[in-house]
């Protein structure tokens, strides 16, 4: 009779209580081969086969899931030499959102517009597999510098002396579904079990290096779209970004890390790195508050914090609760496009949860540097 495997040491620091299907989530985790310490953050919600805002650590497997899909998808942020009164009124918050249209795309680049090529780093480190180099000078390109759909925003915010911020939330576009897909259907299904690889095989090793370059791939792209909105604002208003504050914090990715004096594979998905004085970004919702934050560096968290405040509604449940009218009312001091707010309602603030509870969850997990009020949300549908 086979003996039950050992659940891996789980802490968790939440708002309230799990929902069913996410705590059976959770505990299917914890028994999982490898699995030895499993962190839950406040933010975390029910995705399939592994939960958004979760930490896992392994000894020596590799689980493409626990990272997702948008490999290296993360928060960008970056100031402006101005005041956030230069969107004090609607002509100028219009024209601005007009520009974002043409200069940040939500999916892909018009013909006319299309990168040439990806940037040098990129063109020149190979991924595993001829037919992912194709699709990198093919969807790749073609992406390159567009936000994506969904949870992706790009904003503009204010600080607590009113200077203006722009955000960006997004990832590695198509190529990290697709460098995801090819390695799942390389290591196959698993009876009863999430697919994993040895780190140290060939096919560990090639899943690792293609996770290394879609995070690079990420990370350049927000840097293409934040570079396009300061072109703006020095056209449309003269005013310039300053570029030694821009900073980065992702949070779908694999990595090897040190923790309770060993070496683990940490597997992050929707949760970023805290460690010890590192910088980290965390958004609410369209209509909520952000924050700047750095790590505190706790060790039963993995070294980690929660992404953003995390859906309390599914999607399909809250285009069936939030209405238009809704949205507008939660949404009442902040420009956006209102030609979308039917295709925006699941993503209305009140289909997150309480941005400041889940600062309050995790305040032995990061210090918060500044907190900024949303001006004007850009959003893809």
């Amino acid at each position: 009779m086979n003996e039950p495997r050992p659940e891996a040491e789980v802490h968790s620091w939440l708002i309230e209580p799990m929902p069913a299907d996410v705590d059976r989530s959770i505990k299917r985790l914890a028994r999982t081969d490898d699995v030895r310490y499993l962190a839950v953050m406040p933010d975390v919600h029910l995705a399939r086969d592994v939960c958004i805002g979760t930490a896992v650590a392994t000894s020596q497997l590799v689980y493409p899931l626990a990272v997702g899909g948008d490999i290296g998808c993360g928060m960008a942020a970056m100031r402006l030499d101005g005041d956030a009164d230069v969107l004090a009124d609607e002509w100028r918050a219009a024209k601005l959102l007009g520009g974002l249209y043409r200069h940040v795309p939500s999916n892909r680049h018009p013909a006319k517009t299309m990168p040439k090529q990806l940037s040098e780093p990129l063109v020149v480190s190979v991924l595993s597999h001829p037919r992912l180099e194709k699709l990198k000078h093919r969807d790749g390109r073609v992406q390159f510098g567009t936000l994506g759909r969904g949870n992706h925003f790009l904003e503009l915010q204010a600080d607590a002396e009113n200077c203006l911020w722009m955000m960006v939330h997004s990832g590695s576009r198509a190529m990290g579904q697709a460098i995801s897909a090819h390695h799942l259907d390389r290591i196959g299904s698993l009876p009863g079990g999430l697919p994993s690889v040895a780190a140290d095989s060939p096919a560990g090793q090639a899943y690792l290096a293609d996770v290394a370059w879609a995070i690079m791939y990420a990370e350049q792209n927000r840097l293409v779209m934040l570079t396009a909105v300061a072109l703006l604002f020095e056209e449309f208003f003269g005013i310039a970004a300053d570029r030694d504050s821009l900073f980065h914090a992702n949070h779908n990715h694999v990595r090897r890390e040190i923790h309770f004096g060993r070496e683990y594979w940490v597997h992050r998905k929707g949760a970023q790195s805290a460690r010890a004085g590192e910088p980290g970004i965390i958004p609410g919702s369209m209509g909520t508050a952000s924050f700047h934050v750095t790590g505190r560096g706790c060790e039963e968290s993995l070294c980690s914090s929660s992404h953003g405040a995390g859906r309390k509604m599914s999607r399909t449940d809250a285009r069936r609760t939030i209405s238009r009218r809704k949205l507008d009312r939660q949404m009442a001091s902040i420009w956006f496009d209102h030609r979308r707010a039917q295709a925006l309602r699941d993503e209305a603030p009140g289909a997150y949860k309480d941005i400041h509870a889940v600062m309050r969850a995790q305040k032995k997990l990061t210090r918060i540097v500044r907190e900024l009020r949303p001006i004007l949300s850009y959003k893809g549908v």
